[in-house]
């Protein structure tokens, strides 16, 4: 049943088996005796492979200082280091703004409010930490900054605080009328504006 069913879906390809075995099921073609009996050197391939994955490495992640110029990466410190003793090493850059990404057991990513910052900390020796710039990191540090780069923006200080929110919600909130004259609200959004 199955012989019939190969004869009907490919008349071609028994015709090929036909030219290549005989009824005994002995080889006709040599060279593919030859092959088959082991006699030739194992070929690799009748066709070349167009890439070799068993070869291939990971590309070189090439993070320019214009990427993340604001993310530097710490390094060469104690394996027993928490954030807590990273924080303090930078704790003057922690009002500016300063936050800190784990690679590993001895690496981090330090992410500053701005590249300026950042350049300082890069200026600045520190006695237990060492520092770099991410383009000179390490290939999991700039692997982790490439995986979290939405994450990474420098952090933003807060706006200055405005009471004309606070205001508006509370009136609208009791339904009462505002007593601002219209300069008074004029100057406030004014004031909203420059903040954006």
């Amino acid at each position: 049943a199955s012989a019939g069913a190969v004869s009907q879906a490919s008349p071609g390809a028994e015709e090929s088996w036909d030219a290549l075995f005989n009824d005994d099921g002995e080889c006709l073609d040599p060279r593919l005796l030859e092959e088959l009996s082991g006699g030739e050197k194992r070929q690799e391939s009748q066709q070349s492979p167009r890439f070799d994955y068993y070869g291939a490495e990971p590309a070189a992640l090439d993070l320019s200082d214009a990427e993340l110029p604001h993310v530097i990466e710490i390094y060469d410190f104690p394996s027993d280091f928490r954030t807590e003793d990273l924080m303090r090493v930078f704790c003057s850059y922690q009002k500016k703004g300063f936050d800190i990404k784990w690679v590993d057991d001895t690496h981090a990513l330090g992410i500053f409010s701005s590249p300026i910052t950042a350049r300082d900390a890069l200026s600045t020796k520190h006695l237990m930490v060492k520092t770099r710039p991410l383009s000179q990191g390490s290939r999991a540090s700039k692997a982790k900054a490439r995986a979290y780069a939405d994450y990474l923006h420098p952090a933003k200080e807060r706006p200055e605080t405005s009471a004309a929110l606070a205001r508006r919600l509370v009136i609208g909130a009791l339904g009462v009328r505002s007593n601002l004259t219209p300069a008074q609200r004029d100057a406030e959004r004014r004031k909203l504006q420059e903040a954006r």
